[in-house]
């Protein structure tokens, strides 16, 4: 059976942090709002899921006021998180520091691609540790990522949400690791 992160999620009563593409939050409004409903934290990713190294600063800054726009304007809720496409900083992104938080990860699933599988994703996840911001996700169509690689994540997440309970940990927003540093 397949499931959605957010089924998953819910299932295990986890709530996680979903830093949303501007024009994604436009084109599915119905699951940006569906996250908020089932209390998830909502953060931008950027308008388009471009490399800020390849924009200039009015169009990151552009990009960031269009996404915090429309996460608004369905769940009435302006995000103040951020974390940039691939990570990439430009200028712009230190002198905006004021108004969005910045969102980078300890670790990275690389569950972008469908080689490996699963497994791959449960290792790289395997060694997770209190404090850890482990960067997932849920769409195959952008650059680089291929189409089927989410069904590995979520595969993967089922053994991992286990293993992080076992371990006693529990999933937190984002916002309260960063309340804690």
């Amino acid at each position: 059976m397949f499931f959605s992160h957010e089924e998953l999620l819910k299932k295990n009563e986890v709530k996680a942090t979903f830093f949303v593409v501007g024009t994604k939050a436009e084109k599915y409004p119905e699951l940006i709002q569906r996250m908020h409903n089932e209390g998830h934290l909502i953060g931008i990713h950027n308008y388009v899921h471009h490399s800020n190294w390849f924009m200039s600063p009015w169009k990151v800054r552009k990009g960031l006021k269009n996404t915090a726009k429309a996460i608004k304007s369905i769940t009435g809720v302006t995000p103040i998180y951020y974390r940039p496409p691939w990570g990439m900083l430009n200028l712009f992104d230190f002198i905006r520091r004021g108004k969005y938080k910045i969102i980078l990860w300890s670790i990275m699933a690389e569950d972008w691609r469908t080689s490996g599988g699963s497994e791959k994703i449960k290792h790289r996840l395997a060694n997770i540790e209190g404090g850890d911001v482990i960067l997932l996700h849920d769409c195959g169509n952008t650059l680089g990522a291929e189409s089927e690689a989410p069904r590995n994540t979520i595969n993967a997440l089922r053994d991992v949400l286990k293993t992080v309970k076992t371990k006693g940990f529990i999933c937190v927003y984002v916002d309260e690791l960063v309340e804690k540093l």
